[in-house]
């Protein structure tokens, strides 16, 4: 049987998109890879009754991409557009720890990507590496992504890993998903996520928002570049950049109000009633979430790449480039300075007394942050830091090179199991994903990886939990129904 290729590219020069898609007829089997241009991408196939229907099916596919602006190209003539990776200027740390660190981790590489909740504490770097670790400072698992990574954000139970690929990675279960494709032309600085609505901020101030099925919802451009900071709730996405912190109102755009902060923004936290920005001219802002009023200062000694609060907002923490730590009471006292030792705080996060940082040297430092072990950090007495080993057999998951690489199981084991089986069905042009086991609404899409969906596939997940837009997001591992 003859094998026919159709290779098309979408390329918009000067910040456009910057894609490419391929069909393959191999008889009856009709594989498709997409992707960024100059990347693997991602590879689906399925196969057809008869090589006249894989034709037919074939054609489809291609004449959808023409009429969206694909056309014929030769692979390798386009290079794959630059991806921007934060360059941060540190001093370097050669003085021992003045800060009371309890345990640190070396990941190998520059940390900007932290997330603490009550189970681990998650850590990613710019090798692609995420480590998980127990708060007492056992390394747990490890994650292999494509790329470098900018930031890990949660959304409720979800864990994302925002890379350098332009890819946002679902790591909720033991195999990470690619969740959101981001545009070629955004170059990802932070995100956040909220019920399954990505916000990114981007190296020219822009900010888009894109939904549970990874569409396109608005964007929209501030007055300033190098957006570092994008924090989401109910009310508004706050973005800062170079020019100070605009609101937006979450259903369109629309501005609420703009500040100018101190310096540009390199950094951004939010609390119930605030956001607080940290600023390239040594400060912390905290700033009301309904008017954008400067409601308090914090005055460091250096750039603030790095902020935090304790839940109450008792006490906003800084990490400035000089690779040292501060606390302030909520009114703008000072309370504390003291070196890590590990380079600048790139990312931090506090619970439960500890303060959690990842820093410029590639390290996951916990710091005790009570009262009584800072006083006595500040006397000279400093607890023993255990240096972190990882596991010579520690797990390791990646994401799946193509559909096939999923787990799978027989359907006539799901019932026994347990579990939710759901497929992959043609809407208008659209792949979705709908529930077939009852108890669900009919109507409702399920958020699910789009690089492992094939029309008419099954799986079986462990469970569905339904968002407030109206849909349902997968908990739990995946498998594929044979």
């Amino acid at each position: 049987m003859s094998r026919n290729t159709t290779y098309l590219e979408l390329s918009q020069e000067g910040g456009g998109a910057h894609k490419f898609y391929e069909v393959t007829v191999d008889g009856t089997a009709v594989s498709v890879r997409y992707g960024r241009i100059g990347a693997d991408g991602q590879l689906q196939s399925s196969s057809f009754p008869t090589v006249e229907k894989a034709r037919a099916a074939a054609a489809k596919k291609i004449a959808e991409k023409v009429r969206k602006g694909y056309a014929p190209a030769v692979r390798g003539q386009r290079a794959a557009r630059a991806v921007t990776r934060r360059q941060v200027t540190a001093t370097p740390s050669t003085a021992r720890a003045t800060a009371p660190v309890l345990w640190r981790f070396r990941t190998g590489a520059a940390a900007f990507g932290i997330h603490v909740d009550e189970d681990r504490c998650w850590v990613g770097n710019q090798d692609g590496d995420v480590y998980t670790l127990s708060h007492g400072g056992e390394v747990l698992a490890r994650y292999s992504l494509p790329d470098g990574v900018k930031c890990l954000v949660a959304d409720e139970f979800w864990i994302y890993a925002g890379c350098d690929d332009g890819t946002v990675y679902d790591l909720s279960s033991k195999v990470p998903f690619g969740a959101y494709d981001i545009a070629a032309d955004v170059d990802i600085f932070w995100l956040d996520i909220r019920e399954g609505v990505l916000n990114v901020s981007d190296r020219d101030g822009g900010l888009t928002v894109i939904d549970h099925e990874d569409e396109f919802q608005w964007s929209r451009r501030s007055a300033g570049a190098h957006a570092w900071m994008v924090r989401a709730d109910d009310r508004a996405v706050y973005h800062g950049h170079s020019q100070g912190v605009t609101a937006y109102r979450p259903d369109g755009g629309g501005e609420l109000w703009h500040t100018r902060t101190d310096g540009g923004v390199l950094f951004g936290w939010q609390e119930e009633h605030a956001v607080y920005a940290g600023t390239g001219r040594h400060t912390v802002q905290r700033l009301s979430k309904t008017t954008g009023a400067v409601e308090a200062t914090y005055r460091c000694d250096a750039a603030v790449y790095s902020c935090a609060t304790s839940p109450d907002g008792r006490y906003v923490f800084a990490g400035d480039l000089a690779s040292s730590v501060y606390c302030f009471d909520a009114s703008g006292q000072r309370l504390w300075k003291l070196g890590t030792g590990a380079g600048a705080a790139l990312s931090m996060q506090y619970l439960a007394g500890k303060l959690y940082l990842v820093t410029s040297d590639g390290s996951l430092l916990c710091v005790d942050a009570s009262e009584s072990a800072i006083a006595a950090a500040e006397q000279g007495s400093l607890p023993a830091t255990v240096d972190v080993k990882s596991a010579a057999a520690l797990p390791t998951y990646a994401p799946p090179a193509s559909p096939a690489a999923v787990a799978a199981v027989p359907a006539a084991s799901v019932a026994a199991a347990g579990g939710v089986v759901v497929e992959c069905v043609q809407q208008g042009g659209r792949l979705r994903v709908q529930v077939i086991s009852g108890g669900y609404e009919t109507g409702w899409h399920v958020q699910f990886p789009r690089g492992i969906r094939e029309p008419g596939a099954r799986y079986v997940v462990d469970g569905l939990h339904p968002a407030a837009g109206g849909f349902y997001r997968v908990r739990g591992e995946i498998r594929r129904l044979i």
